[in-house]
């Protein structure tokens, strides 16, 4: 039944997230509740999810699925997490014109923003507590360091991020 669980835990992800980094801290919950693993495995989850093309929230519930209970995981995972947005694209499609001249719709979707901002805000937040974390102070400064080079990569040098995935995967092996 594990496969029926995965399908309904991602697709009350899939209905109650936005999607993208969104979902990452429902996942992480049903990952946690479930005992299907740990949290640094949802860490690790969620790194490679970021790395690998594709929405991060699918790739989750992919990686996410297989982790729990193999290939049948990763389908039952991946249907689940894909139903809710299939059902509100066809069913958006159906009413597309009186959606675009609904104020309620485009004031409740303004009204989201902050919402989902401070679901970003939480991620980012739980993500750097578990890989910034270490035994001085309670701070990894090696990782620190890593992310610190890796921003000013990406911002002052314009590097792409492939080569700073690269150089901040080859840190880490040596650093960490």
């Amino acid at each position: 039944m594990v496969y029926l669980e995965l399908f309904v835990s991602f697709l009350i992800i899939g209905f109650t997230s936005f999607g993208g980094l969104s979902m990452i801290p429902l996942i992480s919950s049903q990952m946690l509740s479930h005992g299907w693993m740990t949290a640094r495995e949802v860490a690790d989850i969620v790194a490679i999810a970021e790395m690998t093309p594709g929405p991060v929230g699918l790739n989750c519930a992919t990686f996410a699925g297989s982790r729990a209970a193999g290939i049948l995981g990763a389908a039952a995972a991946t249907l689940g997490v894909i139903t809710p947005s299939l059902t509100v694209s066809l069913a958006a499609a159906m009413f597309l014109k009186k959606f675009q001249e609904n104020k309620y719709l485009a004031n409740a979707l303004y009204g989201i923003r902050p919402l989902c901002i401070g679901m970003i805000g939480a991620v980012v937040i739980q993500q750097s507590m578990v890989h910034y974390a270490g035994p001085l102070l309670g701070i990894s400064w090696q990782m620190l360091l890593i992310g610190a080079a890796a921003l000013l990569m990406l911002m002052k040098w314009h590097w792409s991020v492939p080569r700073v995935i690269f150089l901040s995967a080859a840190l880490g092996l040596i650093l960490g």
